[in-house]
């Protein structure tokens, strides 16, 4: 009996071994005694600025979800290049904003507590809290990632899901980050606010498969809108767009409704309605409430946030954002 519960033990040690290392190193209230008002620090400066700026909040949830799916939530999306190959200089990445934003909040903790608080950290914090100080659901964000050192355009450019996606491309793309269907259409739904810049849906108005045509899967009434007032020009690549028109202020369902009328303005979001799982998803969330959506969307934020992360030993606090080495 004493040899079987050895035996069982051990199994059962080796088993944590294998699932642990990405969920079970992060804690809550990690820097509870290294700093203890760091969480505080980066939700009184969000709370101090992003009133000044409401739109940083779809921009920072965007810019977690970019650093994330390229070498894990390790806050390498944040780094300057001199030759021009950081994430940050990669196609998906040029019209990320909020670098400042986070290297201000960095600065703040760097005067209170040197070289405790991570750069990964304080982007998974602040998109949190702007978030929430706009109206949108909360979640809970475990802290204790460290920051990687390395930032290549060329990975941003091959695991960033582009709005060009279609269903496969995407379904791939958040199974190689081991995230299911599911999560595929609730961090979708952050499409609910925020706008997008026209060149990244202008070939769905112009240039669909390279003879000059339109998307057939988009509303054609939609489309006539955006051409004749939005994107007169397939080479426009400085005019934003709504991406969830008339609410995209507010975290809400809308975004969902507009797919089933073929109102989704990349490729990527009507992708979400051709696969039978998807859509069943997306009507699923439809025929419940706002709560139980942002219930839902917390779940896969919180998964999201964890997507290979680097704690313990691996990784550094870098002092600076910006700069690859601490």
């Amino acid at each position: 009996m004493r040899c079987l519960t050895t035996v069982a033990l051990s199994l059962s040690l080796f088993l944590v071994g294998l699932v642990g290392p990405i969920q079970a190193q992060l804690q809550m209230n990690f820097y509870a005694n290294t700093c203890p008002n760091a969480e505080k620090i980066v939700q009184d400066f969000v709370s101090n600025h992003i009133s000044n700026a409401p739109s940083l909040a779809a921009a920072l949830l965007r810019m977690h979800f970019h650093d994330c799916f390229v070498r894990g939530c390790d806050g390498s999306v944040l780094i300057n290049s001199t030759s021009g190959n950081a994430e940050k200089d990669a196609a998906p990445n040029l019209t990320v904003r909020g670098f400042g934003f986070i290297e201000a909040i960095k600065a703040v903790l760097e005067a209170q507590c040197p070289g405790i608080v991570s750069c990964a950290d304080i982007i998974a914090l602040a998109s949190r809290d702007a978030i929430v100080f706009t109206g949108g659901p909360n979640w809970s964000v475990p802290t204790g990632r460290r920051d990687g050192r390395i930032s290549n355009a060329s990975e941003a450019l091959a695991n960033i899901p582009p709005p060009t996606s279609n269903f496969t491309n995407l379904q791939t793309l958040f199974a190689n980050q081991g995230l299911d269907l599911k999560d595929l259409v609730l961090l979708s739904g952050a499409h609910t606010i925020g706008v997008s810049h026209c060149s990244s849906f202008t070939n769905r108005l112009y240039n669909f498969t390279g003879r000059g045509d339109q998307d057939p899967a988009l509303d054609s009434e939609y489309a006539a809108n955006l051409k004749s007032r939005k994107c007169p020009s397939l080479k426009d690549n400085t005019t934003i767009v709504e991406m969830d028109p008339g609410s995209r202020k507010t975290f809400d369902l809308s975004y969902y409704q507009l797919l089933l009328k073929r109102r989704g303005l990349f490729q990527s979001d009507s992708a979400l309605t051709t696969n039978p799982t998807t859509l069943s998803n997306i009507n699923q969330i439809l025929k419940g409430s706002v709560e139980g959506f942002f219930s839902e969307f917390a779940k896969s934020m919180e998964k999201m946030g964890r997507i290979n992360v680097k704690t313990g030993s691996s990784g550094v606090v870098r002092k600076q954002c910006s700069v690859a080495n601490s």
